[in-house]
């Protein structure tokens, strides 16, 4: 992956959850707790969605090929994409589920290990706020004056918004599954257990949900983000461009964005000057955003009363 921030909030992650599931497992083999297994399940699933992510982002990483010539880069969006459907099969539906099985059989939780998971739940709110400040501290690196909620929403780039969210789920299950346990615990209703398991369930189903909406506008193909293609746009006309006709923009991957602009040129000028003119646009263009750019630029002269086209906003 091209980009050091988002490889190192995954790592940070992978390693919080594979911890936090071995003690999570450990906990409910010792006591029967349904929120501890919903807990244990959650902490597995967001472990396989860090490997898919950077599982993506290598794959991302492969040449260009005669078949996909524009590369492989949106193969990141494809695995975040999956990592949505994983976040709500085997995480939401089996915490859901395992509440409806321990609701309709409720039990306590006794024995002497009834403190385990409390402890063990203290633990992985540690290990799992750590995992989130990485996030945030990476994430803090490229959103600029964006608040959270639009930068993901925005965000160009799957892998720290996904594991943001993952995070901030992890987080709020945890305080769920305490407050499911220490209920059981203090009334002897086994219960409240289950009402803790159904809400990590429908936690992790309205993630999931959110993610799912998020990449797949990302598949489906997005523009440049408004400032990048305000500097796009301003970059072109210079020597021999006289201005924006109209302007497409696609990104093929987080790091890399197709350009497709159809220029004015002077009526006057020969091939050799519109071919330089051309060049000098797509040095500009590089230039003045931090991407790799694909570019394609095509001559035309403006009609009279023709104004420049202007590129509709993303679709919320």
């Amino acid at each position: 992956m091209s980009s050091s921030g988002g490889t190192k909030a995954i790592v940070a992650a992978l390693a919080a959850n594979l911890g936090i599931a071995v003690t999570k497992f450990i906990a409910y083999l010792l006591t029967g707790s349904s929120s501890m297994l919903a807990e244990s399940v959650h902490s597995v699933a967001d472990s396989g969605n860090q490997g898919l992510l950077l599982l993506g982002g290598r794959r991302a990483q492969r040449a260009a090929s005669p078949t996909h010539q524009f590369g492989y880069g949106r193969a990141r969006y494809i695995y975040a994409f999956i990592v949505s459907i994983v976040l709500f099969s085997l995480g939401g539906c089996f915490a859901l589920y395992e509440a409806w099985h321990k609701f309709s059989d409720p039990h306590p939780i006794e024995g002497r290990w009834w403190w385990v998971p409390l402890a063990v739940l203290g633990l992985a709110i540690v290990m799992e706020g750590f995992s989130f400040r990485t996030a945030i501290h990476e994430a803090n690196a490229v959103r600029g004056t964006k608040s959270f909620r639009q930068y993901v929403k925005e965000s160009r780039a799957p892998e720290i918004p996904v594991i943001l969210l993952e995070d901030l789920g992890a987080l709020v299950g945890l305080v769920l599954a305490l407050f499911g346990v220490s209920m059981t615990l203090i009334t002897g209703d086994g219960r409240w257990d289950a009402i803790g398991s159904a809400a990590i369930g429908v936690l992790l189903v309205v993630i999931a949900a959110f993610l799912a909406k998020e990449m797949s506008l990302m598949l489906l193909g997005e523009s440049a983000d408004p400032q990048h293609q305000h500097a796009i746009e301003a970059a072109i006309p210079g020597e021999g461009i006289i201005s924006v006709i109209h302007l497409r923009t696609l990104h093929l991957g987080p790091d890399e964005v197709l350009v497709a602009a159809k220029v004015e040129v002077e009526r006057a000028d020969d091939a050799t000057h519109v071919a330089r003119a051309i060049d000098g646009a797509e040095v500009r263009i590089r230039e003045a955003i931090p991407l790799r750019a694909q570019i394609y630029i095509e001559p035309d002269l403006r009609r009279p009363g023709v104004a420049a086209e202007v590129p509709a906003a993303r679709d919320e």
